[in-house]
């Protein structure tokens, strides 16, 4: 059986003139945590609202759990959660009330369900207050803990930290940790906070003015932003054999017009620049390169303007 739980080929849509989703494709496996990256007006949301149902594409097909046809996306889409923009809560009754009501919608009849989720999401203590009492971090949990009632394999969520304070992230982040290693749940969610998504998200999938333009594991995207000592040489050969003979590098890479970048001697450039001089290499050109996250994204998406 196929690890491959969406595939989204070729969707797009336009509201009037514009044009928020522009040919866009990718696929989500089971059990990873993809961050969903773009700014705001990128068409995140737009992609987000055709998976739920809630918007239809002009064009291209949204395919889940095997199967594109509308019945099958009805049928896949009980095994979605998902909150989209903000959780839509009742906010004159408890938070027990409101997934009791969530219940109803979803036909599930467990009575002891609503308790569960209240303390799967950490609201055990708050679950016969009232919404309008609880704080934003309070609610986006429940909001989680309602998309939650039918017991979902997907869990699409819409900027769920947007407005939290440190405290709120850091809560959101462990509880959605927990629902992905804990019950195995994959999960789709956008933000434009990359830090937080860097500690939290698997795989990455980065939207542009309504197309997707990278799509990458953590592991890929930690190799393109890390440190390295960058040379450009007169003689490649020689240079080479004090890469690995004098100073013993584990990890380097040759490229084009006799450069090489060392990655294992960001912090120690000086015993670079010696073994290079002590072996008469002739250096052209040095320089420690490497981005953070966020400049990885900017470079990405063609400039701080686009951000």
């Amino acid at each position: 059986m196929s690890d491959k739980i969406l595939k989204v080929n070729g969707i797009s849509k336009t509201y009037g003139k514009f044009k928020a989703v522009d040919n866009a494709s990718f696929e989500l496996e089971k059990g990873k945590i993809y961050g969903f990256i773009g700014q705001n007006g990128a068409g995140k949301t737009t992609i987000i609202r055709m998976l739920a149902g809630v918007s239809i594409p002009d064009t291209g097909t949204i395919e889940i759990f095997g199967d594109s046809t509308p019945k099958g996306l009805s049928e896949g889409r009980k095994r979605i959660g998902a909150i989209v923009e903000n959780p839509a809560l009742y906010m004159k009754i408890s938070a027990y009330d409101n997934i009791k009501i969530q219940q109803m919608l979803y036909g599930v009849k467990n009575p002891g369900l609503a308790d569960e989720l209240l303390e799967l999401v950490g609201l055990q203590a708050w679950g016969k207050k009232k919404v309008k009492d609880f704080s934003l971090g309070m609610r986006q949990r429940l909001g989680i803990a309602m998309a939650l009632v039918g017991n979902p394999e997907l869990l699409i969520l819409d900027e769920p930290v947007n407005g939290l304070d440190p405290m709120g992230i850091v809560e959101i982040r462990q509880l959605l940790i927990k629902l992905n290693q804990e019950r195995n749940i994959t999960i789709l969610i956008s933000s434009h906070i990359l830090s937080e998504l860097y500690q939290l998200a698997t795989d990455y999938i980065v939207i542009n003015k309504g197309q997707i333009i990278e799509k990458l594991t953590l592991a890929q995207l930690e190799e393109k932003c890390e440190k390295s000592v960058v040379i450009q040489v007169e003689d490649m050969d020689r240079a080479k054999d004090v890469v690995v003979n004098v100073l013993k590098s584990e990890k380097y890479q040759i490229l084009e017009h006799n450069i090489i970048k060392i990655f294992d001697y960001s912090e120690r450039v000086r015993d670079v620049a010696l073994a290079m001089m002590e072996a008469k290499v002739i250096v052209t050109y040095l320089n420690v390169t490497g981005e953070s996250l966020e400049q990885y994204f900017v470079h990405l998406i063609g400039g701080a303007s686009n951000v």
